[in-house]
């Protein structure tokens, strides 16, 4: 261990040890998805916060984990974004930087049990702050939040019913806290166990109480996929295909993926014309999207558009939270550079202003959704406090073929699932699409990267309103008390600790002697 620790004193080498434990929970989420690591991950990354020699140290070693963890969790952009992923994760790594202080702040040296009960509450609070400042879309979005890589453990989404996301992220977090104690301070497994008592207890009660969704009926909602296929006429050409050979079937809804028409149809009847063919053969509402300049305003925008047996039904829903770098350039007057070194927006989208609810054929309303769209548990929440029955999302992966971003993507549609109670349709053209019920289970398979098809799918319509949809991001909220109430805790014990030191003795008054006047003789 003393060999160990002069190792680390060089600053450059601690740095990258940092950064290379920050990555660790990369495996557990998609692809490898061992959901179980989630729980010891960060283990490795604290026990090497706690032992900085100062809090300056500690700063610095949330920063250099937390530039580990954006690297490692979205590594495949780098073919896009290039240098700028590497910039993009040094500047938000910074984030993690408080959250290092307040490791080494409670779990440096041998913390007794008050010091380990405060770490169970505040070090997963802070990392939810963390989470949540990175979850803006002007940063980034909440891609890659801790709570999501258990999105295939049936337990967690009925606590997901219940908090979220954020729920699941705090309990992963206070178990990886418990796990640390038990692991490095032996005077301290005491109160660690009790917290980890104490964690399932809660769970379980919430998993307990948590009302189930009630399904009041199922639709039958078809999702094609071309597959990888160039040029904007050769793609539409494809999904009429695959379409058409759903004619025999009873459907309520036919889903296309983003980008699966390339022409604004406002301005191509004939398009419109060949969409309301098809409704007609298959008889049900095709939701389509349209990624093109605008005839009635200026600027590209991606769309859903419903089309019916008539043509366009007038339900439209235009993208309000894009990508950046993949579909705007921030201040692009100054980073416009990068459409030279990646493959950055060579044009910016516009963005839409308000979320809509379509009214598909049989009285299915659906909520529809655009790639990027369904990382943030807000937008899924209020579609369905609005009265969506069935959450639709249309997505295009095609840029990251063979990496792990196809599944990283159709896994979160299980999250938005189960804290919903609604279920989500997750329809790409080249993969992975999947559909998920109301619980956030999986219907059926995924149609993987290699699936050039069109899939029927049994999708449960439910009802009722989740405790998440109705209190919203209250795990958020409290994480913000908990914050708040150490900090004013810390500074009453810093006011009192000034009021108790004595006040330094006063000098000795020093006698001034008077010299005698001379008078001039």
């Amino acid at each position: 261990m003393k060999d160990l620790g002069q190792w680390l004193g060089s600053p450059w080498r601690r740095s990258v040890v940092a950064a290379l434990a920050g990555a660790l929970p990369v495996f557990a989420f998609p692809a490898p998805s061992w959901w179980w690591f989630a729980y010891v991950a960060l283990v490795p990354w604290m026990l090497l916060v706690r032992s900085a020699p100062t809090g300056k140290r500690a700063a610095l070693d949330g920063w250099s984990g937390g530039f580990g963890f954006l690297v490692a969790v979205h590594h495949w952009l780098l073919p896009s974004l290039t240098v700028f992923l590497f910039l993009i994760a040094a500047l938000l790594g910074a984030l993690w930087a408080p959250w290092g202080w307040l490791v080494r702040r409670f779990l440096g040296g041998t913390p007794g049990a008050g010091r380990v009960a405060g770490a169970l509450c505040v070090l997963p609070s802070g990392w939810l702050m963390v989470e949540l400042v990175r979850s803006w879309q002007g940063l980034g979005g909440p891609w890659g939040l801790l709570g999501s890589s258990q999105w295939q453990v049936p337990a967690a989404l009925r606590l997901a019913s219940v908090g979220g996301v954020w729920l699941l992220s705090f309990l992963v977090v206070t178990v990886n806290v418990a796990v640390t104690v038990l692991v490095a301070v032996r005077a301290a497994r005491l109160p660690a166990l009790a917290g980890l008592v104490a964690t399932a207890a809660v769970g379980s009660a919430a998993w307990v109480w948590a009302p189930r969704p009630e399904v009041a009926g199922r639709a039958r909602i078809a999702v094609v996929q071309p597959g990888v296929v160039t040029g904007a006429d050769r793609r539409f050409a494809r999904e009429e295909q695959l379409t058409r050979a759903l004619a025999p079937r009873r459907l309520d809804l036919i889903v296309w993926g983003e980008s699966s028409v390339g022409y604004d149809l406002a301005a191509r009847p004939d398009l419109t014309r060949r969409l309301a063919a098809l409704s007609r053969e298959t008889g049900a509402d095709l939701l389509v999207n349209v990624d093109a300049p605008r005839s009635d305003r200026p600027g590209v925008y991606k769309s859903s558009v419903l089309v019916g047996p008539e043509g366009l039904t007038g339900d439209r829903y235009d993208k309000m939270r894009l990508v950046p770098f993949g579909e705007y350039i921030p201040a692009r007057s100054l980073l416009g550079w990068a459409t030279s070194v990646g493959k950055a927006a060579g044009e910016d989208r516009r963005r839409g202003t308000e979320q809509v609810l379509m009214n598909a054929g049989h009285g299915l309303r659906i909520g529809p959704m655009i790639c990027f769209e369904t990382a943030f548990p807000d937008m899924s929440r209020k579609l369905a406090g609005d009265g969506a029955e069935v959450l639709v999302a249309q997505s295009s992966t095609s840029s990251f073929q063979r990496s792990w971003a196809p599944e990283q993507h159709a896994s979160l549609a299980a999250l938005r699932a189960a804290e919903t109670g609604r279920a989500v349709v997750h329809a790409t053209l080249t993969g992975d699409s999947a559909v998920y019920g109301a619980s956030g289970r999986l219907i059926g398979s995924w149609l993987g990267t290699d699936a050039e098809q069109a899939r029927v799918f049994e999708v449960p319509v439910a009802t009722g309103t989740t405790p998440y949809v109705r209190f919203g991001d209250w795990p958020v909220r409290g994480a913000l008390l908990v914050l708040a109430g150490w900090a004013t805790a810390e500074g009453a014990r810093a006011l009192r600790l000034r009021r108790r030191v004595p006040a330094p003795p006063a000098p000795p008054a020093r006698t001034v002697r008077e010299s005698p006047v001379r008078h001039g003789r």
